[in-house]
């Protein structure tokens, strides 16, 4: 009967196989998601310069129409700008005839489907920034189980053929590094857009229902 030993040692040499792909399916699978996590950025980019606004005078011209009851000026400001604040007052000025609650409630509702629109992408860009480096060192593991495999293979090679197989090993880990640090930048980066767009709108849409009061 066989032993636990064997059994045990059968499994090592079953999970050793793994070792037959090498690294480079690994580094290739970094490379690809590099550029997923580029064109995210750069599609992201393009997509908040695009509802890019400037507050302050925004909110200003805003509080004049307000303030003079010129619901049609505001109307026609707000369609100047595909920003969140300003299509969320177009919604509330579409159900302003039904009272102020359902003004709020349009509004609110608006931001809330919306903030789906504005996260689009980044869980993709999270997820890289914190598992790219695991990847990484799954190649770079990888690379040191083959560097002393092919001592045991080749002891004749001594220590410049497990030096060798390590150093390239390590090229793993910095591609991995290389493909998170700019993802998780960009990540917190476009993360304080959204929350910058959010709290606009919020902050706009409370000026035009405190003038319907």
């Amino acid at each position: 009967m066989e032993s636990q030993a064997e059994r045990g040692f059968d499994i090592v040499q079953k999970l050793l196989g793994i070792t037959i792909l090498g690294t480079e399916w690994v580094l290739w699978l970094l490379i690809i998601l590099s550029i997923v996590s580029v064109a995210i950025i750069i599609e992201r980019t393009i997509f908040f310069y695009k509802i890019s606004l400037d507050m302050v005078a925004f909110t200003d011209q805003l509080t004049k129409h307000l303030e003079a009851n010129d619901w049609q000026g505001v109307t026609t400001l707000c369609e100047k700008s595909p920003a969140l604040a300003c299509q969320t007052v177009l919604r509330g000025v579409e159900a302003k005839a039904r009272g102020n609650h359902a003004m709020e409630e349009t509004m609110t509702g608006y931001m809330i489907g919306q903030r789906q629109k504005l996260d689009h992408g980044l869980m993709v860009l999270g997820t890289l920034g914190n598992n790219a480096p695991f990847i990484g060192l799954f190649g770079t593991v990888l690379g040191i189980i083959i560097a002393f495999r092919d001592l045991a293979l080749n002891p004749q090679g001594g220590a410049a053929v497990v030096m060798r197989g390590i150093s390239e090993a390590l090229i793993a880990t910095a591609v991995g590094l290389i493909v998170a640090i700019p993802a998780v930048i960009a990540y917190n980066f476009f993360q304080r857009l959204v929350k910058r767009q959010i709290s606009g709108a919020e902050a706009i849409s409370r000026l035009v229902l405190s003038h319907r009061e």
